[in-house]
């Protein structure tokens, strides 16, 4: 079997007028952590939001662990479902719902997405807020939250129906450097679970330190 989890070929996606990516053809293999960097308005993020299928593209190909994405057309219901246990993201600003707990945001997409038990869905939402070392903030709302426990948080929410792949946008954007080194650990005991990490990333030593690879746009393409 192939040990490359994720591959994008030649994916071209446009804002009206104005091109975001212009042929991005990428390798993702399982186990790796893969540092998407370069300029803002390169594509990075765009990138990610493709994979998650946030985003239609306008030509070109994904496959996700196997679930093929087609450029042009809107992705059909049973394939979103499956790539939704593929991918989880991360998102630059955490996006948790405000009104809900950390351990009911992690226990959301498994109750009402994929038709886990409630009880089950907050024993697995526990066990990850336990390993992420907030389990003791299972209660608190994302306003009672520091920045770096409701990263962790929404790492946990990301990993809550156990994708092989994770997406995060800007890790370390608001992080002080004695979090960002913990990120950078949590991030490779990730790896050694055989998960695979692609990251957009402004930070150049975060990447150089954790990335197995870094890989570098410029106008929407490989460079």
């Amino acid at each position: 079997m192939s040990d490359v989890v994720l591959r994008t070929e030649r994916l071209h996606l446009s804002r009206g007028t104005r091109p975001i990516l212009t042929g991005v053809t990428l390798d993702v293999a399982r186990g790796e952590l893969v540092a998407l960097m370069g300029p803002s308005g390169s594509g990075k993020t765009t990138i990610l939001r493709a994979v998650a299928g946030l985003e239609r593209f306008d030509t070109g190909t994904i496959v996700v662990d196997g679930v093929p994405l087609a450029g042009g057309a809107p992705i059909p219901a049973p394939t979103l479902r499956q790539l939704r246990r593929k991918v989880g993201m991360v998102f630059q600003f955490h996006c948790l719902f405000e009104h809900l707990s950390a351990l009911s945001n992690v226990c959301l997409a498994p109750v009402h997405a994929h038709g886990v038990a409630p009880a089950a869905a907050a024993t697995r939402g526990r066990e990850l807020l336990a390993a992420f070392g907030v389990e003791h903030r299972a209660d608190a709302y994302p306003r009672q939250l520091s920045g770096g426990e409701a990263q962790r948080v929404a790492i946990a929410r990301a990993l809550a129906v156990d994708p092989p792949v994770l997406l995060m946008d800007e890790p370390t954007a608001s992080l002080d450097p004695e979090r960002r080194e913990e990120l950078g650990e949590l991030l490779q005991g990730l790896l050694r679970q055989q998960r695979t990490l692609v990251v957009s990333t402004h930070d150049e030593e975060f990447a150089r330190e954790f990335a197995t690879r870094i890989v570098r746009l410029k106008d929407g393409v490989v460079v």
